[in-house]
């Protein structure tokens, strides 16, 4: 929602369907120290190029690069190599607050729909035969955690975050929708308000999530004036870069308080054409959002938090016409906070030959996304396998402790 639309809604009585607490960001508050982040990866990342492995005989055969794999990569272990989009987070890594896990996917296959591999993702399940109401993963996980309200989870952004749809209440911010009114319509706004103490209740708190952005809420001025500093700041917004960092900062903000979980997305990882170019823009938004993030905690929450970032499918191991890769299965995760075990890629490597490929194209995926995350939370929050495996990712089978929590 932006302030043009506020505004109209706040003259025409703020009606329930106007207000700032609907819009898509989301968070959660239970007991406990540890802070979970999870970042949805729109578009289909490519962990060949992100996490390279160089020291597979075959990937330059398939990919053309220098034995390190894309020019400028930072050696990790003498095996895999890191995108050079990613060298802001080398301190990351050598502290060990920075892993990848690789040759990972959903169970989803063949179809390579983006729509399709992120509902998949974000639900959870093996299939799509549940059906489009179903609930997402850290919804359901947030029902077996005692004491969670709708502040334990927090859902930030302008997308939807279906991985925390459900029946259980979340909290949902768009920090970068601003929010102003004339002192005039404020006092209105929380006169109609007065007799609706649910509204009255969650209106306060809307301004008080939006006042927290660091742009005000109250304009001291005309309604042209304000008309016209709110086509200005459009404007503004259109070019601004850094988005995902102020994401990242808004949640850190709430996760310094009741909330213990976060979920918002990057776009802009579909690298059909000049995947350089892709990625490196990509890469370098999502280095800055989990420094920015880093930064807004603190070193004593940031030792608490736990970062997961994954996305619906990996990319075709070979490139194709135009300098991209196409739609693929086999894929890469980062791994990202004090809380991590880092300073290493976690693989079950299955080769690069073309025997060794899903389907003669794709890297093959020797693990499940949800098991890795499955262990996370479980050594996170203490929920039980058996919970994890039949209701935060139903049909799961966990397999062995990878060891990803200190």
């Amino acid at each position: 929602m932006d302030r043009r639309h506020f505004l109209q809604s706040a003259f025409l009585g703020c009606s329930l369907a106007a207000s700032p607490l609907v819009t898509p960001v989301t968070f959660a508050a239970t007991p406990g120290d540890h802070r979970l982040v999870v970042i949805i990866l729109r578009g289909g990342m490519d962990g060949l190029d992100v996490v390279i492995p160089y020291g597979d005989p075959s990937y330059q055969t398939w990919r053309g690069h220098t034995p390190l794999g894309v020019e400028g990569a930072v050696d990790l272990d003498g095996f895999y190599a890191m995108h050079p989009g990613l060298r802001p987070l080398l301190p990351l890594w050598q502290a060990g607050d920075l892993g990848f896990i690789h040759a990972v996917s959903t169970p989803y296959r063949n179809k390579r729909s983006h729509f399709d591999g992120q509902d998949i993702l974000e639900a959870g399940i093996p299939d799509l035969t549940h059906g489009v109401g179903r609930d997402g993963w850290l919804n359901r996980l947030l029902s077996l955690l005692p004491g969670a309200s709708a502040e334990t989870a927090y859902a930030v952004g302008r997308d939807s975050l279906s991985i925390l749809s459900g029946d259980a209440p979340v909290s949902r911010w768009a920090p970068e929708s601003d929010l102003i009114l004339s002192a005039q319509a404020l006092r209105l706004t929380k006169l109609i308000m007065a007799e609706d103490p649910a509204m009255a209740q969650a209106l306060d708190k809307a301004f008080d999530l939006a006042a927290r952005d660091g742009d005000p809420i109250v304009f001291e001025g005309s309604t042209e004036d304000m008309a016209a500093m709110m086509m200005q700041d459009a404007n503004q917004a259109s070019r601004r870069r850094g988005a995902e960092s102020r994401l990242a900062s808004f949640a850190a903000q709430r996760l310094t308080e009741e909330a213990r979980i976060a979920s918002f997305s990057i776009s802009g990882w579909d690298s059909h054409a000049r995947q350089d170019r892709v990625l490196n823009n990509s890469l370098n938004r999502l280095s800055q959002a989990i420094l920015a993030l880093q930064s807004a905690l603190g070193p004593h929450l940031w030792d608490k938090t736990t970062l997961l970032a994954m996305t619906e499918f990996g990319r075709t191991v070979r490139y194709n016409g135009t300098g991209g890769t196409d739609h693929g299965t086999g894929g890469a995760m980062l791994l990202a906070g004090g809380a991590i075990t880092g300073g290493r890629v976690t693989a079950n490597w299955p080769g690069l030959t073309e025997s060794d490929l899903l389907d003669r194209r794709d890297l093959m995926p020797t693990n499940d996304i949800r098991a890795h995350a499955g262990w996370i939370i479980r050594a996170l929050f203490g929920v039980r396998a058996s919970d994890i495996e039949t209701s935060v990712f139903p049909g799961l089978d966990l397999g062995q402790d990878p060891g990803h929590l200190l």
